[in-house]
């Protein structure tokens, strides 16, 4: 077992999470999987990693029209929304942050 030293809090913003993995592209999250009683919590903890200019995409089981409709209660207009594919057996969005 070896043991790796913490990084201070005051690091990690500025150095990334220390994981070792990369964030390059943009980030899917599929919520099929996800229970329903949790979706829109994840959705909601997903969009608030997005930083300003950076999207997310988002593949769900139906149109999302509830869910788009509490992001744009919670973040009054700073999300960009489209389209990309409808159905029938899934949709996936594009959800960008305003820059």
């Amino acid at each position: 077992m070896s043991i790796h030293e913490s990084l201070p809090v005051s690091d990690i913003s500025s150095t990334g999470c220390a994981c070792g993995c990369a964030d390059e592209g943009e980030p899917e999250l599929d919520v099929r999987a996800i229970p329903h009683a949790l979706r829109h919590a994840t959705v909601f903890g997903a969009l608030g990693a997005v930083p300003a200019g950076g999207s997310l995409r988002l593949v769900a089981p139906h149109d999302p029209k509830p869910l788009l409709a509490q992001i744009e209660d919670r973040e009054g207009g700073a999300i960009g929304v489209d389209y990309l594919v409808r159905g029938p057996e899934a949709w996936t969005l594009r959800l960008t942050r305003q820059a």
